[in-house]
């Protein structure tokens, strides 16, 4: 499910409301879990999942055309853990 289709489910389940709004609210839930998670924050939506950032060390890779060594920096990404009832959703 893509964003748009996701403020298009909420518009047709909340007729009340108006798309432009519902989009600025999407838009903004997820600038907040951004800008949290870019803080270093963890974020913990209960019943859904928690996101975090996780450091991952420098290190040396290899190039898998040539086999040369390469260095890679020092990186955060972000990780999702699903929450213990939407994983029971999903399995059921």
């Amino acid at each position: 499910m893509t964003k748009s289709e996701l403020i298009n489910k909420l518009a047709d389940s909340n007729p009340n409301l108006q798309h432009a709004d519902l989009e600025s609210v999407v838009n903004t839930i997820l600038e907040e879990i951004t800008d949290a998670l870019n803080e270093g924050e963890r974020v913990e939506l209960r019943g859904f999942g928690a996101f975090s950032v996780r450091e991952r060390m420098a290190r040396t890779s290899r190039n898998p055309r040539t086999g040369e060594a390469v260095e890679v920096a020092a990186k955060r990404t972000p990780f999702f853990k699903a929450g213990k009832d939407l994983r029971e959703r999903v399995n059921n």
